[in-house]
């Protein structure tokens, strides 16, 4: 290898160990081992340009192993993104664009948030589904415009955890050809040697689920060989690749490397010394890069924004003979519906029934024509969830339909969908049942701390699941969905409350929702009588009111009708009720002040909300003296009506408590 090569991975090498020794934190390990392959593919192989870092059909890097931070940093800085020394310097400090671990929208050229080990491999799954969607929608002859690859960077960590089981199982049953998966294969865990809890064949595993894999057993210095794996894994487009690059953890390490100590401290001031003297550098010097390791990182650069203008000049020659199809394009890339879908929502017929799982596959379906750009799936529950798209087509390694088949993978389809919505051009949904929402919980609050706009459908919803019992019938999980920030939850009451969501999730592509639905049927609430169901925008509104009221009922999901019936029965006994729906807490406080006392005056203290689901955070509307009808034990196994009996889910009890509020 070169020695400008050599000299610029050092520089790699001695950026990451001064920015964590700045910081007193951080982890030199995973820099020091995986610089030559992080140099390799920035310089000879990422199609990426820093003058344009979000251009469509650029190359994705996702560093999985989040805690190497320091590497996409160093190689951030080094191939002209928007990440000077200064920047450098102030890793991990308060507002700095250097973060512990790479946060999406803090960075140019970090294309998601990770460090929760293994969730980057399931995002990069994602970047490549979507990459392959996309490709098949808007190519043509002559014009492949959508065409790059995703890598994505894995340790041992990542490897160990059951995410990556999920994900890399699917990503091979769906020959996904241009993901590209490296991992730095070092042995070593923060715990000590791998032997410790690591001892599968990891290449035996990986050829199991259809990957296409290839050993670098000199990770450390043969940067040719990395070079060729990278190529033979962009050749082989029927199925992902491995590439196990075998490094030493803190390489040029004189103490340290090869061990655990490596992992994640700081050197220290004097290892540091000794580190960059056995790489030929000059201890003296911090942060420093020479001209000639500036220059050659040009290269790099430049090659990308050939790339770039390359691909721009396709697009344009691309949209002149397609120009419906650019407009489509368009479409799918803003995420915006064609038509005001609170103008397009299917009409339900009042005095009906209908379950708000089933209203809600009626109104997706119905809607679908106005957002093309709408995909998604299920964890092998379709059939219970109802999401599938009539007229989608299923997604498999021979169609790109909308219609994505996840399997039993919970947790990496949650993650795969954030990086559907990282990679943009698509909104995409999930569903499973509500008790399993504990198994995507890390992938939901990923979402909502990169603000990206997924949809988390969740069905069968309260006790009323019945005879499956307690493992299937969700109590807590309402309360820590709502905890999440920046997660919008709503629960609708009915179908028309169903319509309502649907059409505002759509609407808002800033941030992502969970919908919480229905298994049983519920009654379709007559809106001549009641408010419109519009009103769920805002979050909770005035149901229906008595005139002077002297109760106030909250109540979300399949417990309104419960609560309107309740009401009425209240009303014979002279008990007048403001009666308020509150499909979604999250979007009811961002509403002003003054529209939030209008549906809950403080001079209406005699308050009760009323939901399947735990009582806790229900203070923060019926205040410490209210009332709830709430669940805060776990259910039981009989028939869905009877366990909702006998845990006070009837008028009687209702209108019991109500009572014993007003005494």
């Amino acid at each position: 290898m070169t020695n400008i090569a050599t000299k610029a991975v050092n520089t790699i090498r001695t950026l990451s160990i001064d920015m964590i020794e700045a910081a007193n934190s951080g982890h030199p390990g995973l820099p020091l081992g995986a610089a030559p392959m992080g140099y390799t593919l920035f310089h000879n192989h990422l199609a990426i340009d820093s003058e344009a870092p979000l251009w469509k059909n650029r190359d994705r890097f996702i560093l999985s192993a989040g805690h190497g931070s320091a590497l996409l940093y160093s190689l951030l800085h080094l191939t002209g993104f928007n990440l000077s020394i200064e920047d450098l310097k102030k890793f991990r400090q308060w507002e700095s664009k250097t973060p512990g671990h790479p946060e999406f929208g803090i960075t140019d050229g970090v294309e998601a948030t990770t460090g929760p080990l293994g969730q980057g491999m399931a995002n990069a799954v994602g970047f490549a589904m979507a990459e392959k969607w996309l490709a098949d929608t808007f190519n043509r002859p002559s014009f492949s415009i959508v065409d790059h690859y995703t890598y994505t960077l894995v340790g041992d960590g990542c490897l160990m955890e059951g995410i990556t089981a999920e994900a890399s199982s699917i990503a091979g049953h769906l020959k996904l050809g241009k993901l590209i998966v490296m991992y730095d294969a070092n042995n070593i865990s923060l715990d000590g040697p791998l032997d410790l809890t690591f001892t599968e064949n990891v290449q035996k595993r990986y050829e199991s689920y259809g990957f296409q894999v290839i050993v670098v057993d000199d990770g450390d210095e043969d940067f040719t060989a990395i070079d060729s794996a990278i190529s033979a894994a962009k050749d082989d487009l029927s199925r992902p690749s491995l590439i196990i690059v075998k490094t030493t953890i803190g390489f040029g390490s004189p103490s340290k490397a090869g061990t655990s100590a490596a992992h994640g401290a700081p050197l220290g001031a004097e290892e540091i010394e000794k580190t960059k003297k056995a790489l030929g550098c000059n201890p003296d010097e911090k942060f420093f890069v020479t001209d000639d390791v500036y220059s050659h990182f040009k290269e790099s650069s430049k090659r990308g924004k050939e790339s770039r203008i390359a691909w721009e000049a396709l697009f344009a020659a691309w949209q002149d003979k397609h120009p419906e199809l650019a407009k489509k394009w368009n479409l799918f890339y803003a995420l915006k519906p064609t038509e005001n879908l609170f103008e397009n929502l299917p009409d339900f017929e009042v005095g009906g029934s209908i379950a708000t799982r089933v209203a809600s596959s009626k109104v997706v379906n119905a809607l679908h024509s106005f957002t093309p750009f709408l995909i998604g799936g299920d964890a092998d529950l379709s059939c219970s969830t109802k999401t599938a798209l009539s007229d989608g087509g299923d997604f498999s390694y021979r169609t790109s339909g909308a219609n994505i088949h996840f399997g039993v993978r919970e947790h990496a389809m949650g993650a795969i969908a954030n990086g559907v919505a990282y990679h943009g051009g698509a909104r995409i949904f999930t569903a499973t049942f509500f008790s399993f929402a504990d198994y995507m919980r890390p992938a939901i609050r990923m979402a909502a701390l990169s603000s990206l706009p997924t949809i988390s459908i969740f069905t069968h919803d309260s006790l009323a699941v019945g005879e499956d019992g307690p493992t299937h019938q969700p109590i807590e999980q309402l309360a820590s969905l709502r905890i999440i920030p920046n997660l919008v939850v709503i629960r609708p009451s009915d179908a028309t409350e169903t319509a309502a969501a649907w059409a505002t999730m759509l609407s808002d592509t800033t941030r992502p929702y969970a919908l919480i639905l229905s298994r049983q049927n519920l009654p379709v609430i007559d809106r001549k009588i009641y408010a419109n169901s519009e009103n769920l925008k805002k979050g909770g509104y005035i149901l229906h009111k008595e005139e002077n009221p002297n109760l106030l009922i909250i109540a979300t999901g399949s417990e309104v009708p419960l609560a309107i019936d309740a009401s009425k029965e209240l009303k014979k006994e002279g008990i007048r009720v403001q009666l308020v729906s509150m499909p979604s807490m999250e979007l009811f406080r961002e509403q002003d002040i003054a529209y939030q006392k209008s549906v809950l005056p403080d001079s209406l203290t005699a308050r009760m909300a009323v939901e399947a689901g735990t009582s806790f955070g229900w203070s923060e509307f019926v205040g410490l003296h209210g009332r709830t009808v709430c669940v805060d034990r776990f259910g039981a196994s009989a028939p869905g009506n009877t366990v909702m009996q006998h845990y006070g889910f009837t008028v009687e009890n209702i209108v019991k408590n109500a009572k014993e509020i007003l005494k």
